[in-house]
């Protein structure tokens, strides 16, 4: 890695990780980025889970450090489901050549626009916690752990998505939820990647430095600036997202 390039994996870590955090999609700034300097995209992809790692850690002391509600045990039950699914979706990235996987990256941006393009509205009323619901969450955060496994781009729309319509959560413990779970099944796909030997630590550190800060900042940020300013990084995050996939 050229020395050049730090300053600017760096920022775009924390672009990256403020993105992730508020809303979803920084995965689809950060891989590229690191395609564009040179890395393999499979190694790039793998590289890319030691900084979310890390950014997702720095997130929820964020939150902590704000004393937001983190509903428990529910979030423990997404996170374990999301691991298993996340080991599962790993090992089937760590399988596809670079050639596929260039394939199936773009089939997944495409797709990723009608997603983020489905802005999620709260319903009125209280958060649904019942079992029935805890259910139907924790059986659809396995399968999101197999797409996040795999390719990860996009994921914090679909959890949001979720999340929302499933449980009614309001966007603040939304993201909370959404960083908790992610801390958790990434850090089997940093395992199962390494064991792989699919990742470059010296990029994935100097990227973790920028997504620390990122992940750090946006969560306290979101819990002092409320739903409202949520909403509207997710707006500016769903168009910047559907030029980006569409026209680059």
């Amino acid at each position: 890695m050229d020395p050049i390039d730090i300053p600017l994996i760096i920022l775009t870590g924390f672009v990256a990780a403020f993105l992730n955090t508020v809303a979803g999609g920084g995965s689809l700034i950060s891989v590229p980025v690191l395609t564009f300097l040179g890395l393999p995209i499979t190694v790039a992809n793998a590289t890319n889970r030691v900084a979310l790692l890390i950014q997702n850690y720095f997130a929820v002391r964020g939150f902590r450090s704000k004393r937001v509600n983190l509903p428990w045990p529910y979030s423990l039950y997404l996170g374990l489901s999301t691991l298993a699914g996340g080991i599962i979706g790993s090992l089937l990235a760590s399988s596809v050549d670079d050639a596929l996987f260039e394939r199936i990256f773009s089939v997944v941006m495409i797709i990723s626009v009608i997603t983020i393009l489905i802005k999620p509205r709260k319903a009125a009323g209280e958060e649904k916690m019942l079992l029935r619901h805890q259910l139907l969450g924790t059986i659809s955060f396995f399968a999101l752990g197999i797409y996040g496994g795999f390719v990860q781009a996009g994921i914090g729309f679909l959890v949001i998505a979720l999340l929302t319509m499933v449980n009614n959560m309001n966007l603040v413990t939304v993201n909370y939820v959404k960083v908790f779970s992610a801390m958790i099944y990434t850090s089997a796909s940093v395992i199962v990647f390494a064991l792989e030997q699919k990742i470059n630590w010296t990029a994935g550190a100097v990227l973790a430095i920028g997504m620390a800060f990122g992940g750090w900042f946006a969560s306290r940020w979101s819990v002092d600036r409320g739903e409202v300013w949520i909403r509207r990084v997710m707006i500016a995050a769903i168009i910047a997202m559907a030029i980006r996939l569409w026209f680059f």
